[in-house]
């Protein structure tokens, strides 16, 4: 019997998701200058991103990617870097990897021990050295998703083998993903290579690469960024960031039978970068599968400015319902009579809702004499918002309480975001929230 990709058949829809969701630090602090994405982990309740970055503190030496991670309860946030971060560094001088470390993919595995330990988490990710031509694939383990991560002394267990998207385990054999060879733009085909160990031998595939860049002309003609692999319901399934001429990457979507020949979704992108506010590119895509929801999870890159921040996206099979809630405001305290500014709040597509419901919860002190104000404000583009209200609704107050209510809202704007407006002139605010929940 022919097996059938039920998400090729149906197809999907794009709901905007925390976007940004990860920022970068200070600028004295260890990624202080851009933040790109790595994989994606979940782990019994707690879900876990890592991510690589270099600080903007030139003082450093050297300056390039370390590997960070951060926590959250819910695939959507909200998001916290771990206090410990970085959680891989680079190696000593004279090292294979002492320039940079980065591309980071962990899998739960119990049934290999490299010194005969407890380890039961991997960590695969890309390296190279001060002035080595080529970016090899390590191995670290540890005993928990947050480390500490042990450096396996036989480093690298792949040689020259370009940045690493995913590695998944099916049938007893170990598939490495990696965006390789390398173009000059940073972008290039995938590859796979394969091993019975985490530590390898690994065996790259003859046929490599697996997946090329679309005919000239075409939305992906440009290449690829590195893009995690998943293994689910008898298919192998890529969602992968690929460019039109130079780095203006939209999402696409890929799947295989076998894990080496791989078949283009014939409806990408399925994730226009268009769609996104001042967005020029999503980049080093990685996903979780939670039916019916996909998350992707991506480095964001912008149209009017420089940076790069970690955002996430939601894909929803076509034809199925959803409701998709996310945090868009958090405000640490609000001093008396204070009003947000705009730019704090994440914006919201109501391209494809039918349903909003905004979700405030304000913490007050014990001598508050007035509850909050929330102004939401549209927009067409979710660039340029409008100067007065959409909509205005007050929140009721109870000093030294907690005060939580939900309001629900016709979805006749294209985006949205909202400004608090603290109506007590005498008190300040602990602690203001705002979730969105989205539904169609």
């Amino acid at each position: 019997m022919e097996r059938r990709n039920v998400w090729a058949d149906r197809g999907f829809i794009h709901v905007l998701g925390p976007t940004p969701a990860l920022t970068p630090g200070g600028k004295e602090d260890w990624d202080g200058g851009v933040l790109e994405s790595s994989g994606v982990f979940k782990d019994g309740n707690t879900y876990y991103w890592y991510y690589h970055a270099w600080s903007a503190d030139e003082k450093l030496w050297p300056s390039g990617y370390r590997v960070g991670v951060a926590t959250a309860p819910t695939p959507l946030g909200p998001w916290r870097k771990y206090e410990k971060n970085p959680i891989l560094d680079h190696g000593p001088r004279g090292s294979w990897d002492d320039s940079w470390v980065a591309c980071a993919v962990v899998l739960k595995e119990g049934a290999y021990d490299i010194k005969g330990g407890t380890e039961k988490y991997y960590m695969f990710y890309s390296a190279s050295g001060s002035g080595s031509e080529t970016v090899d694939i390590g191995l670290a383990v540890a005993d928990n998703p947050l480390g500490p991560w042990r450096k396996y002394e036989k480093n690298p267990i792949v040689e020259d083998f370009g940045y690493l998207g995913g590695v998944v385990k099916v049938g007893g054999k170990f598939y490495m993903y990696t965006e390789h060879p390398i173009g000059v733009t940073d972008q290039g085909p995938f590859c796979v290579a394969v091993a019975d160990r985490p530590e390898g031998p690994w065996k790259k595939y003859e046929g490599n690469p697996i997946l090329k860049p679309g005919d000239w002309g075409s939305w992906d003609d440009g290449g690829f960024s590195e893009a995690g692999v998943t293994y689910r319901d008898g298919f192998f399934h890529v969602f992968y960031g690929g460019t039109k001429t130079t780095k203006l990457e939209s999402v696409g979507y890929a799947y295989s039978f076998d894990g080496y020949n791989f078949i283009k979704y014939p409806g990408n992108p399925v994730i226009d970068r268009a769609k996104i506010p001042d967005c020029s590119a999503l980049a080093e895509v990685h996903h979780l599968i939670e039916p019916p929801y996909i998350y992707v999870f991506h480095t964001l890159r912008y149209i009017s400015r420089g940076g790069e921040d970690l955002a996430v996206q939601v894909l929803v099979p076509t034809g199925i319902p959803f409701k998709i809630s996310f945090p868009i405001l958090s405000l640490g305290g609000m001093e008396a009579g204070e009003v947000s500014e705009l730019k704090n709040c994440l914006p919201v597509s109501l391209e494809h809702a039918s349903t909003l419901a905004l979700t405030t919860k304000c913490t007050y002190s014990r001598d508050a004499k007035a509850g909050v104000r929330v102004h939401v404000r549209s927009s067409p583009d979710g660039l340029d918002y409008d100067t007065v209200d959409l909509h205005s609704f007050d929140i009721d107050y109870k000093p030294g309480k907690t005060v939580q209510k939900t309001v629900g809202l016709k979805t006749e704007a294209k985006f949205i975001k909202v400004i608090v407006e603290n109506l007590d002139n005498e008190n300040a605010i602990p602690r203001v929230n705002i979730t969105a929940t989205v539904g169609g």
